[in-house]
């Protein structure tokens, strides 16, 4: 089986350093495409895999398409897509293209649409994917392998997506917005720059690794931290006099109507 990776950005080469540590394809069945010459030498470094500056070769020989492009380059790609396997898989992870989009520009409903999120450059992805009208279970297999490799991956109805996306898709974001309140505060009460950030980050980390571990609910946990009168009911206090958990909602639900927005314009 060969597959072949149209676009190398950043989420592709990390996708193709996870599947060649995996071995998940044989090196040689793995190719790689993309017009920017900076991205193909970032990608060959990482992953050591050739990419080459067009598909023109490759496509046709290709049984699964990974589609990794900018979605507003995708009418450019298709004017000059060359003939495919008619049986090929063509896997999306291109924000706000719908399944419908792509079934109607590939011709095919052999699509599988996935959703990751950046911390998949790290193997510690989450990723959920939906499938078209004609990817089967053979398809939701490949999928899942490859990204699972990368972290997590969820089987999802495509309308789930536009939520997915507004949790985990931009999750990371948000992550790292409260970190950095947490260094600017740190700054603030006196600790140095580099103390408030690591402190900041290794709290992130030993919490979500308790979570991980199912050591208890995320409400279970917050209790038991928290003593009566003592500092962290203080902090907690101050969050829900500023209505915090309306404010994650808020936040939440706007990113959500944006994706839904941006999958319209495709």
């Amino acid at each position: 089986m060969n597959l072949l990776f149209i676009g190398a950005g950043k989420m592709a080469t990390a996708i193709a350093s996870g599947i060649v540590k995996e071995n998940l394809f044989p090196h040689d069945n793995i190719w790689a495409c993309d017009i920017d010459p900076v991205a193909r030498e970032a990608f060959r470094r990482r992953t050591g895999i050739s990419c080459a500056e067009s598909s023109e070769s490759l496509v046709g020989k290709a049984d699964v398409l990974l589609l990794a492009i900018k979605p507003q380059s995708l009418e450019q790609l298709l004017v000059n897509l060359p003939p495919r396997k008619p049986e090929a898989l063509v896997i999306s992870i291109c924000a706000g293209l719908s399944i419908a989009r792509l079934r109607q520009g590939f011709a095919t409903g052999r699509i599988v649409r996935v959703m990751p999120n950046t911390p998949l450059m790290v193997g510690k992805g989450a990723s959920c994917y939906a499938l078209g009208s004609e990817s089967d279970e053979t398809a939701a297999a490949l999928t899942e392998k490859i990204f699972a490799a990368l972290g997590r991956a969820w089987r999802v109805s495509e309308d789930l997506l536009d939520a997915v996306t507004a949790i985990s898709g931009s999750g990371p974001a948000y992550m790292f917005e409260f970190v950095e309140a947490l260094r600017l505060a740190g700054v603030k009460l006196g600790l140095s720059d580099e103390l408030a950030l690591e402190l900041a980050i290794q709290t992130m980390v030993g919490a979500a690794e308790m979570l991980q571990q199912d050591i208890a609910s995320p409400e279970e946990l917050r209790q038991a931290v928290t003593s009566p009168g003592g500092t962290t009911a203080a902090a907690l206090k101050v969050m829900q006099e500023a209505d915090f958990r309306g404010l994650v909602e808020r936040l939440t639900q706007a990113a959500c109507l944006r994706s839904k927005e941006l999958g319209a314009d495709s």
